[in-house]
């Protein structure tokens, strides 16, 4: 028996299991952690294996889908079960080596993977291979699975996979060549941040744990207080240039790489990012200094440090967020809601939607008001040039944030009905796991419900994949087992 349509599946199997091997590479700098090779020996092995066995029981030929909905489907369906499946085999080095329950091994392994960065290990107690295999997590998962296997393999199906993983600008003609150029710039930064890491004082594995982190807005730390534990200013500077590097959309990325920098500085969501933080932190800081008491100095530091965080999805702290003012914090939960750029490594609604909706209720306002004759075609920049918000993309940017919103609600009363945690609190935690943001008020823990940690596993996936991958992928899921029982049963018969 041969399976169709699943070539991409067996590629992108061996492609994770081959990155599972990776992790290994700390036992050349620490001997002693040569004991837990087996943990990645088997999972890596086991995936690389079953990979090659999808690829032989496949005909990646063979009545090819033509018409879009199909081809939606499909993509979304690949997508949505590397991703499930890199959890599942991400999980399994905790749950061999650390010893700890599925469940607990699976959060963290999702955690990593969609770069979220709520964490229940304590990595104070962790041996190294296992600290840099949950780095190594969210710096492959910022880039993403399918972004990966397209710098070595690439087909006709690859830009159907890439749009649906999440990645919507193609910055150079070719499919690969713009793989290739986001890996290139992405490792350029990682280079030069884990060096200015070491230069800021931080050893070699601490620096380059940060530097993945940071660069793929993840917030996974090997310190009990994060980048706090440091002390150091010139380490927090370093953090907040490479999670606003982080939080950009690569295109716009690559312009600033190429020295454009006007031409980086013209797209939208530069200057809307830019804007928002300077407003989000003037408030932010203003109401620590003067509700929370901290002063103007210390009420800035936290203030903007926590609202590039949380802007950018990231996760670092410098601080205890549950002894800020509630206005503080709901400041951040919005602010993490809206997230990052669009393209880029940060999860959350993006900033792009954001600022379509705010102009589409400005224009509404000027229609009311104004002539016609003055009110004007709306436009947005991005790094590939001038784009009109046509009502098409004003319907598709309203039902994303219709359902961003449903799912946002219906994911913290949720929690709230599991945890028994105040509702304020629920709807912290939640934002943060649902944006990819990570930071926490302490209702994430190892003690906390196996509820709670399941509807935050379901809520950082669909931030990842932006809910309408999962929802297409597992519509498309039905309808293959559907067919399958219809085919069964006219065989029966």
């Amino acid at each position: 028996m041969r399976f169709r349509y699943g070539s991409n599946i067996g590629k992108l199997m061996v492609l994770l299991g081959c990155l599972m091997y990776v992790p290994l590479v700390v036992i050349l700098f620490q001997p002693d952690q040569l004991r837990y090779a087996y943990a990645y020996l088997i999972p890596a092995s086991a995936s690389v294996a079953l990979g090659l066995i999808v690829l032989y029981f496949t005909t990646p030929d063979e009545d090819k889908p033509q018409n879009y909905r199909a081809v939606l489907a499909r993509s979304s369906w690949v997508v949505l079960f590397i991703w499930i499946w890199g959890s599942l085999v991400g999980a399994a080095p905790f749950a061999l080596g650390l010893h700890m329950t599925f469940l607990h091994a699976l959060f963290e392994s999702v955690s990593g993977w969609t770069t979220v960065g709520l964490s229940i290990i304590d990595v104070g107690a962790t041996p190294q291979i296992f600290m840099f295999h949950r780095c190594f997590m969210q710096y492959c998962g910022g880039l993403g699975f399918v972004l990966i296997m397209i710098l070595i393999i690439s087909n006709r199906d690859s830009m159907n996979l890439y749009d649906a993983e999440g990645h919507p600008d193609k910055i150079l003609p070719s499919i690969r060549r713009t793989a290739q150029a986001i890996f290139l710039v992405y490792n350029i930064c990682l280079v030069v941040a884990t060096v200015a890491y070491m230069l800021a004082g931080l050893s070699f594995f601490d620096g380059l744990y940060h530097a993945m982190c940071g660069l793929s807005t993840g917030g996974f730390t090997n310190k009990l207080g994060s980048v706090g534990d440091f002390q150091s200013v010139p380490v927090e500077v370093i953090t907040v240039v490479l999670m606003l590097v982080g939080a950009t959309n690569f295109a716009t990325l690559l312009l600033f790489v190429q020295g454009k920098w006007r031409r980086a500085f013209k797209t939208t969501e530069v200057r809307f990012m830019l804007g928002s933080l300077v407003v989000v932190t003037a408030v932010v800081s203003a109401d620590l200094a003067i509700e929370g008491g901290l002063g103007l100095v210390e009420g800035f530091r936290q203030g903007f440090f926590s609202c590039v965080t949380a802007m950018t999805t990231t996760g670092f702290s410098i601080c205890d967020f549950t002894t800020w003012p509630p206005a503080a914090v709901g400041v951040l939960i919005v602010v993490m809601l809206v997230g990052g750029g669009f393209g880029s490594t940060a999860g959350g609604l993006k900033l792009r939607r954001a600022y379509i909706m705010l102009r589409v209720m400005v224009q509404d306002v000027r229609r009311r008001v104004l002539p016609s004759s003055r009110v004007a075609p709306m436009y947005f920049t991005t790094a590939q040039g001038r784009n009109k918000i046509d009502p098409a993309l004003v319907s598709n940017t309203m039902s994303m944030f219709v359902m961003y919103i449903l799912v946002y609600l219906i994911g913290a009363i949720g929690m709230c009905m599991t945890s028994g945690a105040p509702l304020e609190g629920c709807l912290f935690e939640f934002a943060s796991a649902f944006s990819s943001a990570g930071v926490s008020v302490g209702i994430t823990s190892a003690s906390a419900s196996n509820g709670t940690l399941i509807i935050e596993m379901i809520g950082m996936l669909l931030g990842r994949l932006e809910i309408v991958v999962v929802f297409v992928g597992f519509g498309a899921t039905w309808e293959y087992l559907k067919q399958w029982r219809r085919q069964r049963s006219r065989r029966r018969l």
